[in-house]
C-alpha cells in the first residue's frame, strides 16, 4: 500500500509513517519545509516539498499518482489564528480531496477533532472546530471512500494500544501514538468507509476495536 500523508511533518503522521513502514507499505508526506525531510526519511517516509496553503489542486494530483489512500494530518496548529485555521484545518483539507478525486484515489482518512459542533469559549479553539467541522462536512459530499477519525485531547505518553472506539461522542484523551495506529488499521478496513468515530483510550486493542 502507499500512501500520501498531508501534514507529514506533524507527530501522528511521523508515528503513522513508521508504522506503515513496519509492515513494509509506503508513505509519501507532503511538507511544507525541506528542513524536515531528515525526520520525515528517518521515520521511513518519502518527503515530497508542498505546501497545501499556496499549491493547487492540479499540482497536488500529481503528487498522488499511483498512491492507494491519502490521509490529511496536517493543522495549523497552536497558536495560530482563526484565519489559518481556516485556511490550513479546513481549505487544504479541503484541496487534498480536490487532488484526489483528480488522481482516482477513493481512499480518504481524515484526522478531525473531538468536540465537533461544540462551542467552548475560547475563540481559538471553537475557529479549530469549526474549521474541523467544515473539513468533515465537504468530505461527506464528495464520492471518496472517506473515513473521519476524532481523537479526544492528544497526549505524549508512551502508546498502549488499547483504546475505545465509537461512533457517538466520547470526552477522555489518547497518546498520539495510538492515534497513528487507529489510522493505519482504519486504511485496511473497508468497512469504516463513510463513518465518523470518535477515540479516546480505552481497555480493547486496536485490532479488535472495529
Amino acid at each position: 500500500m502507499l500512501v500520501v500523508i498531508a501534514g507529514g511533518h506533524g507527530k501522528i503522521a511521523l508515528l503513522a509513517q513508521r508504522l506503515l513502514a513496519a509492515r513494509g507499505d509506503g508513505a509519501v508526506a507532503l511538507v511544507r519545509n525541506p528542513g524536515h525531510f531528515a525526520d520525515v526519511r528517518a521515520a521511513g517516509g518519502d518527503p515530497v516539498l508542498c505546501d497545501l496553503e499556496a499549491a493547487d489542486a492540479a499540482s497536488v494530483a500529481g503528487h498522488l499518482a499511483g498512491a492507494d489512500a491519502v490521509l490529511f494530518a496536517a493543522g495549523a496548529g497552536p497558536g495560530s489564528g482563526p484565519e489559518r485555521k481556516d485556511t490550513v484545518d479546513r481549505g487544504a483539507s479541503a484541496l487534498l480531496a480536490d487532488a484526489a478525486e483528480r488522481a482516482g484515489v477513493r481512499r480518504f482518512v481524515q484526522i478531525s477533532s473531538s468536540g465537533i459542533g461544540r462551542t467552548t469559549g475560547d475563540e481559538g479553539f471553537d475557529a479549530y472546530l469549526r474549521a474541523k467541522g467544515a473539513a468533515e462536512d465537504d468530505l461527506r459530499e464528495r464520492d471518496l471512500d472517506w473515513t473521519v477519525l476524532r481523537p479526544g485531547r492528544l497526549t505524549d505518553e508512551e502508546p498502549t494500544g488499547l483504546v475505545r472506539l465509537a461512533e457517538e461522542p466520547l470526552r477522555g484523551s489518547v497518546p498520539r501514538g495510538d492515534v497513528a495506529a487507529v489510522v493505519v488499521a482504519l486504511l485496511d478496513r473497508p468497512g469504516t468507509v463513510r463513518r465518523t468515530y470518535e477515540l479516546i483510550s480505552g481497555d480493547v486493542p486496536v485490532e479488535d476495536a472495529f
